[in-house]
């Protein structure tokens, strides 16, 4: 990838990174672990993304 990115694609790998993150574990306290991890979630390696 370019070391210098177009500002709207480094705005998307940014909500892409922050998405990709584990629920809190307040979330998982409160839903007595029903809810023990997102669907949400990306590998880089399996899953590439269109940004």
């Amino acid at each position: 990838m370019a070391r210098n990115k177009r500002l709207g694609k480094k705005l998307r790998l940014a909500a892409a990174l922050k998405a990709n993150r584990n629920p809190p574990v307040w979330v998982v306290a409160k839903t007595k672990r029903k809810v023990t991890r997102s669907p949400a979630r990306r590998n880089w390696r399996r899953v590439k993304l269109k940004a």
